[in-house]
């Protein structure tokens, strides 16, 4: 690693800081008005949400890195090109592939923080941030865990292993007590809806009810039972595979194939989450062609939406395949490292012919 390479680096660096900034800023406060709507809802109030606005930082800035890091590539190059300086290196034998790797330099920096964020920090934030706002809104409810819910009504108790949409819930498992706290009824289902009221709908439901005379079975396609539990409580510890770390995401999928369950959802994730994490280092190089490239002579709004433009396609395109890879029957490794590969296609072609 040279000066010059430290020197593009520390730009790249220096600029993609300061789009962060912007972006997250917009982030935060979308997200705090966001919140309007629950305050005054139990115990929620504008101090919570604004805690809970804290909390999501983390989480915002894992999402919006590989944009900021795009956009800051391209204004700090973009300076350099101004000044001349990307020509006085050219002019002294610096290839266009050598400037590319000092830029990947800062994006090999990015990633490293961007793994350690997506690791470490924010999954425990945005769980700690969900339990705070749900706990504090629905405080009549009981317990939480954190791979599953738990929710205690009166002498019964349920469990919810999954979250398949924003009114059903999957792997449900029901446990009744009487007043001397003996278990009375064990009782499963597939899948739990919300419908109306009080009312859920529980599919494939079959229960054993346990009576000092013995113990009787039952079974139904769907049963309609009252459960004075809300939805919102039900899905908090149910964490979406996309607010999952990597390891977390690897130890997942590795229980549901030992029993033979189905783990497409969370084999996209996990690549997709590996592939974004990479894809920092090959934004940050893409910034190369526009600086020599068309966008040379540009103004910095110019370059800017131009980089807004290529990285929000780049997220479109990944979320796309993330939320319906399964739904098409993607292979997991092409939904996940798809754009990606696409991406590295186009900025391996895009410094060729600039070259």
């Amino acid at each position: 690693m040279t000066i010059l390479d430290r020197y593009i680096a520390r730009t790249v660096l220096l600029y993609t800081l300061m789009v962060t900034g912007v972006l997250l800023t917009l982030a935060l406060l979308f997200t705090f008005i966001g919140q309007q709507g629950d305050i005054g809802t139990g115990e929620y109030d504008v101090g919570n949400a604004f805690v809970f606005t804290l909390l999501s930082v983390p989480q915002q800035l894992f999402e919006s890195l590989p944009i900021a890091a795009l956009i800051g590539a391209i204004l700090g190059l973009g300076a350099l090109a101004r000044d001349s300086e990307l020509t006085v290196m050219r002019a002294a034998g610096v290839s266009t592939f050598r400037l590319a790797a000092g830029a990947g330099l800062a994006g090999a920096v990015l990633m490293s923080f961007m793994f350690v964020l997506g690791e470490y920090i924010a999954p425990p934030a945005d769980q700690y941030a969900r339990q705070l706002k749900i706990f504090s809104k629905f405080a009549e409810y009981n317990a939480a865990g954190n791979k599953s819910s738990w929710a205690k009504e009166g002498s019964r108790f349920i469990n919810i292993q999954q979250q398949t949409a924003q009114n059903m819930f999957g792997g449900v498992y029901m446990f009744e007590f009487d007043s001397a706290r003996r278990l009375t009824l064990v009782g499963r289902a597939d899948t739990a809806t919300f419908e109306t009221g009080r009312t859920w709908r529980f599919g494939n439901y079959a229960a054993t009810r346990l009576g000092a005379e013995g113990t009787s079975a039952e079974r139904s396609a769907s049963r309609g039972i009252e459960v004075d539990i809300n939805r919102e409580f039900l899905g908090l510890a149910v964490v979406s595979p996309s607010a999952l770390p990597i390891r977390g995401l690897y130890e997942y999928v590795a229980h549901l194939k030992d029993n033979s369950l189905e783990s497409g959802v969370y084999e996209i994730a996990l690549w997709s989450r590996i592939s974004r994490t990479v894809a920092v280092v090959l934004v940050c190089m893409l910034a190369v062609p526009f600086a020599f490239g068309p966008l040379r002579s540009s103004g910095a709004g110019a370059r800017t939406v131009a980089g807004i433009l290529v990285g929000v396609l780049f997220f479109l395109i990944n979320r796309t395949l993330e939320n319906s890879g399964e739904v098409y029957d993607f292979s997991p490794l092409v939904a996940g490292w798809g754009p990606t590969v696409l991406l590295a296609f186009v900025t391996g072609v895009a410094i060729w012919r600039v070259r």
